[in-house]
């Protein structure tokens, strides 16, 4: 199927790594022109250059959108490398492990700058340019945290919901502009991350150190779903691109979840 995506000016934060880095392999491999972003200089030309590798134009910017500053000059980079963006992907965010006694204000205060306000500012300066074109996507990635929160991180899970919450009111603000807005939210996703951290948690349970096993372990014990497994980026990429293409143009102030049906399961 042709998503007619070929040309498409995309901006994904967050995408040096994990879910982001899939995103935006994802959009290149559609034809789309490309911006990465990310904290760290090396991991950000690492993904530009395997995008440009595949043939599609592609930069990239280190950023921190956490600041009204930040978010300014990686929107100014990325209109400058691409001429314009057309679909704005906020995948960006971070994670401080805590329970609810050890999470202070100011930790939630600063994941709220970057998970949220991060996507606000970003928002802010792109969407004028694409209602002016009479075209354009905005997609959140949020979790499946944010309707079904544990009872630690509890400030990852608010921020999520807020992605949730935010992407409706913003379809509603843009409506007939051409402009949709969506949400994704992932359940499990396979990532370096996610696997280091359940690895911790084999660990302290005993669970060896087989990954296969610790995957089961972690569904029986955590969060089940139906289809027996964690998801995989790659997964989480592809709605996200059909989410940005033509062929979702009906699909708007939708909430797309991609967690094997865990929503039905509690453990």
């Amino acid at each position: 199927m042709d998503l007619e995506l070929k040309d498409r000016r995309v901006l994904v934060t967050g995408s040096s790594m994990g879910i982001g880095e899939a995103i935006a392999r994802a959009f290149a491999r559609e034809g789309a022109s490309v911006f990465v972003h990310g904290l760290e200089q090396d991991r950000v030309d690492t993904v530009v250059r395997a995008l440009s590798e595949q043939g599609v134009e592609a930069a990239g910017a280190v950023a921190d959108i956490s600041t009204d500053d930040g978010a300014a000059s990686l929107a100014d980079a990325a209109r400058a490398a691409l001429g314009g963006v057309d679909v704005l992907v906020n995948n960006a965010g971070i994670l401080t492990p805590a329970t609810w006694t050890e999470a202070t204000p100011q930790m939630w205060a600063e994941l709220y700058g970057v998970n949220v306000l991060g996507a606000v500012r970003l928002i802010r300066l792109l969407a004028p340019d694409m209602r002016a074109a009479g075209w354009g996507r905005i997609i959140q990635v949020s979790s499946t945290e944010a309707g079904s929160p544990f009872p630690i991180f509890p400030h990852y899970a608010a921020t999520k919901a807020a992605l949730v919450n935010l992407s409706i009111s913003l379809a509603k603000d843009l409506g007939r502009t051409g402009i949709t807005v969506n949400t994704v939210t992932p359940g499990i996703i396979h990532t370096d991350g996610v696997e280091g951290f359940y690895r911790s948690v084999a660990g302290q349970r005993g669970w060896g150190d087989d990954w296969e096993e610790i995957e089961q372990h972690a569904l029986s014990e955590v969060l089940d779903n139906p289809v027996g497994r964690f998801g995989r980026v790659e997964e989480v990429a592809e709605v996200v691109v059909f989410l940005a293409s033509r062929r979702a143009a009906f699909v708007n102030a939708a909430n797309v979840r991609i967690d094997g049906g865990g929503a039905g399961y509690v453990n």
